[in-house]
């Protein structure tokens, strides 16, 4: 018998695996993911951001947990030699209504403890030339990292530690009983003193084997991107974001520079017909059952109705996506939207209809499991492994 058992590979289900070896030196631990490599999915499927915390609600666990985990990642890939780069991010109005937004979203950040500097359409212009704006927000403490080598050297510190990572281990019923949680699949079975659920995706399903929360379903948003021709990777230095709809969970398309010299561009957010299908029109049947039998998904696609229509246009017409982009950016072209994978964010969504927008943790006497965690999940993911590591250890 293991004393820990994660299951889920991605950066929170690794960063969790090291901070429980790291505070029970000497433990045993079992990691196990369903596919064949770790950080497959919303952590090796992203833009690759460092956010600093600015859109989150005071208060919430994202406002907390992305501000420390900025600068913790960033400690951390020094100290690893894991490239990153803080360019700064430059959030941009176009017209009044986004000016009056900016405005809100400056006070949160100083309600948040954010350093952000507001640019008038001058200084913006000065900053980055090919961007077009009635103002910006700068926050300097953005930054540009690949999660997927983040995500490995954490791997090899959990493995240095004596635990153990096992791939395409699927989970097929987890029995928790007084002393123990045991753990099943095609692959094996294996028990545990305590069980850590970073499952992602497969959230619910996951929480519903182990007979806990069930009143939300995961819905899949497809996150479409682009990126620019090597000539024009050096378009703009900051990345650049439009200001975000309030009433939205998404932050917009926007432009941002990579740690291997590419420029992207996206993502935008349709509504996905499969959980771990990256190829334009994949289809899970399973998947859509899931949410289509799901109240709250009916609830949320008839709040959202217009916002739905537009995005599924733009993501079959590029001149729509361009569009979007060129609100900021009006040197971009058609033939500067070249393609790139697409990425899918796992999006809890509740009976009523409520879209979660902070990270979901619900506990059991003997597993922690983490129900909802989209972005800033990554630039989080060591200070909500030490959140999860806390509340597991806290039990006797």
């Amino acid at each position: 018998m293991y004393d820990y058992c994660v299951i889920g590979g991605g950066i929170v289900g690794v960063a969790t695996a090291r901070e429980l070896l790291r505070r029970r030196p000497g433990s045993s631990l079992l990691l196990l993911e369903k596919a064949d490599r770790l950080g497959f999915h919303q952590t090796g499927h992203n833009s690759g951001v460092i956010h600093s915390g600015i859109y989150y609600q005071p208060g919430s666990l994202k406002a907390e947990l992305s501000r420390r985990g900025a600068e913790l990642t960033k400690v951390f890939a020094a100290e690893h030699g894991i490239p990153f780069d803080v360019r700064g991010k430059l959030l941009v109005a176009t017209d009044a209504v986004e000016l009056a937004r900016m405005q809100a979203l400056y006070e949160r950040s100083k309600t948040n403890g954010l350093d952000v500097e507001v640019l008038d359409a001058t200084e913006l212009r000065r900053r980055e030339p090919a961007v077009t704006g009635s103002g910006a927000l700068f926050v300097p403490t953005t930054g540009i990292i690949d999660y997927r080598r983040v995500t490995e050297v954490l791997a090899d510190q959990v493995r240095s530690a004596g635990g153990e990572i096992r791939l395409g281990v699927e989970v097929a019923s987890i029995t928790e009983v007084a002393d123990r949680v045991t753990v099943a699949g095609p692959a094996g079975s294996w028990s545990a003193g305590r069980l850590v659920v970073c499952a992602g995706l497969q959230a619910d399903r996951i929480a519903r084997l182990a007979r806990i929360r069930t009143d939300f379903r995961i819905v899949p948003f497809r996150g479409e991107y682009y990126q620019l021709p090597v000539h024009r990777s050096t378009l703009v230095h900051h990345l650049i974001y439009p200001i975000p709809d309030p009433d939205l969970p998404f932050l917009g398309v926007h432009l941002s520079p990579t740690v291997d010299g590419t420029l992207t561009l996206g993502p935008n957010a349709v509504l996905g017909t499969a959980r771990e299908g990256y190829r334009k029109y994949s289809f899970a049947g399973r998947d859509v059952w899931d949410y289509a039998r799901f109240p709250g998904f009916y609830r949320v696609a008839r709040a959202n109705a217009s916002t739905a229509v537009g995005e599924l246009r733009d993501s079959l017409f590029r001149r729509g996506y361009l569009a979007r982009c060129r609100k900021y950016c009006p040197d971009l072209t058609l033939a500067d939207l070249l393609p790139r994978e697409a990425g899918i964010r796992a999006q809890a969504v509740l009976r009523d209809g409520t879209l979660v927008h902070d990270f979901l943790i619900e506990q059991t006497p003997r597993s922690v499991h983490v129900l909802n965690a989209p972005s800033p999940a990554a630039t989080s993911a060591l200070p909500i492994a030490d959140t999860i590591a806390g509340r597991l250890l806290s039990v006797p």
